[in-house]
């Protein structure tokens, strides 16, 4: 029973979203009310923390990736050469 409310938190949960209080929280609950001994307890609390993390880590790679994917088809210059140019501008500004 408790692996399957594990599985039911872990699943039905925004957990790449979720607070550490949050997560701390939601576990707590369940913890209580499955009557879960406080050891136990503490390691699904834990469980439920690093999967959170996990999960997060996870989600904003596949952003990183996403957004670094869309830049380059979109052919956007980076910080650095747009840097470069204006440097560039300046010098031959200068050089009037």
């Amino acid at each position: 029973m408790v692996e399957l409310i594990k599985k039911t938190m872990l699943a039905g949960v925004g957990l790449a979203f979720m607070t550490k209080e949050k997560a701390e929280e939601a576990a707590k609950k369940i913890v209580k009310e499955a009557k879960i001994a406080e050891v136990e307890g503490k390691k699904f609390v834990d469980e439920l923390l690093k999967k959170s993390e996990d999960a997060r880590k996870s989600v904003e790679k596949l952003v990183d990736s996403a957004v670094h994917t869309t830049v380059t088809k979109l052919d956007i210059p980076t910080r650095a050469e747009v840097r470069k140019l204006e440097e560039r501008i300046r010098e031959l500004e200068g050089k009037k």
